[in-house]
């Protein structure tokens, strides 16, 4: 294989208005590109995609980690606008890096990294 030029990951959720605003709530902004309907896409960082369709979510799915400067902030901000509770910072000796996880609505999951 040649070198990769992207990554994509798709999530699906049962209920698509729904699970679009909870999302929107997530990145903090609208899809990035709707390509048709039940179907909306955001660009995490250049070239890397989270699709968001409409469907029954697999069991085990995940986690898509998303890196943030300040885990923190993040993990409470995320708390209060999504109504949800967000597991504690976890570090690890050796690790440079602190995360935490948590759900979707529809069961995908989904946790946060910061590198230390």
């Amino acid at each position: 294989m040649e070198k990769n030029t992207g990554v994509t990951f798709q999530v699906r959720i049962a209920d698509y208005e729904v699970g679009i605003k909870w999302y929107e709530k997530l990145f903090n902004r609208q899809p990035d590109f709707i390509p048709h309907g039940d179907f909306a896409e955001w660009e995490i960082v250049p070239n890397t995609w989270l699709q968001v369709a409409k469907g029954e979510p697999t069991n085990g799915n995940g986690p898509l980690r998303l890196g943030v400067k300040d885990i923190e902030n993040e993990r409470e901000r995320l708390m209060e606008v999504l109504s949800t509770e967000i597991e504690s910072v976890n570090t690890r000796a050796g690790v440079p890096a602190a995360w935490c996880s948590f759900e979707d609505p529809y069961g995908n999951r989904i946790g946060l990294y910061q590198e230390l």
